[in-house]
């Protein structure tokens, strides 16, 4: 009882956190000019995905562990969602690797080549394929037949609401995880591999030039973005290959004794990466470090002196200077 009531807690704190992090980073794009680029365009997909991950699959996942029994259908829809919302992440970082790889290969035509309109419609491709690899089990892959088969389900088709009831591992193994998380992941690793190879090799041949000073600059920055989403990709993996490893453990090895606690811990693993994203931004990116500052000093410590952002946290949120006043006009009474 006690794992289940801290993984309870964990994931209400994951849910503020992930919700509050990416609300943030929306935000920030909106009120910034110069974060509405291709990029982040992607970025804000990637946070749309996270913010439903911690308002919507949390609540979810926390009813599931509570054993809830539930129509087939119902139960099957819940996981469903999290498998569309966990493939549109992954495919939101391949359109985000793919968009800096262009950036760095061909600078000079890349504003030609990636337009608003296509990062647009490239955003809305990943959102449909997500959709369609997610919502599969709900086309007839899926547990039903097994369950009717062996007993465990009756005519009115009401089952304890358990993610490994329903979802085929089938499905989760061979389609899902060797089909739409592992090539592209390994897509990913190779596409940052040529992008630092690039970059470096333009550093290197410009290294001793001084009439390449822009050149040089602009393939500094394109390398510290590299590396910041470089490490969301490298966050990513490892909070959900451990799930995916005890699936294919479920599958290949039925026989095997999973502890509660390791599949608690998993779980958690990969609902927490929703909630790292917007830190990551904040201490890798400098336009999202600004941004996430201004939202706070404008809207949490000063609304009515939103002009005063440098002064706002010391003179409205820090109270040292007047306490002491205060004190003193007291002492005179």
């Amino acid at each position: 009882m006690l794992p289940q009531s801290l993984y309870i807690g964990m994931e209400v704190l994951i849910a503020v956190a992930s919700v509050i992090g990416n609300v943030m980073v929306v935000w920030a794009v909106k009120i910034n000019k110069s974060l509405r680029d291709t990029t982040f365009c992607f970025i804000v997909s990637l946070a749309l995905a996270d913010i439903a991950v911690g308002a919507l699959v949390i609540p979810l996942a926390i009813t599931i562990s509570i054993g809830l029994k539930t129509h087939f259908y119902s139960c099957l829809l819940v996981a469903c969602t999290v498998l569309v919302l966990t493939q549109s992440s992954i495919l939101a970082l391949l359109a985000i690797a793919i968009d800096r790889y262009l950036r760095v290969k061909i600078p000079t035509r890349y504003k030609r080549v990636v337009t608003p309109r296509r990062a647009g419609l490239a955003v809305v491709v990943c959102w449909t394929v997500a959709f369609v690899v997610g919502l599969t089990p709900m086309l007839g892959w899926n547990n039903l037949k097994r369950l009717q088969q062996n007993g465990s389900i009756g005519a009115d088709l009401v089952v304890t609401c358990q993610f490994e009831n329903v979802i085929s591992m089938d499905y989760m193994v061979y389609f899902n995880f060797f089909g739409w998380v592992l090539p592209p992941l390994l897509l990913m690793l190779l596409i940052y591999a040529e992008i630092f190879y690039m970059i470096h090799k333009q550093l290197n041949s410009k290294k001793f030039s001084t009439s390449h000073t822009d050149p040089n600059k602009y393939y500094d920055k394109e390398l510290n973005l590299a590396k910041s989403l470089a490490l969301v990709l490298f966050l990513f993996a490892i909070s959900w290959l451990p799930l995916h490893i005890i699936n294919c453990i479920t599958l290949f090895c039925p026989e095997c004794e999973k502890p509660i606690v390791l599949l608690y811990i998993a779980i958690l693993l990969t609902h927490g990466n929703s909630a790292v994203n917007p830190i990551v931004y904040a201490f890798r990116i400098k336009k999202f470090r600004s941004a996430f500052q201004k939202i706070w000093q404008q809207y949490f410590c000063c609304k009515d002196t939103s002009n005063r952002f440098k002064n706002c946290v010391q003179e409205t949120c820090s109270h040292r200077r007047t306490q002491p006043l205060v004190g003193e006009k007291h002492k005179m009474h």
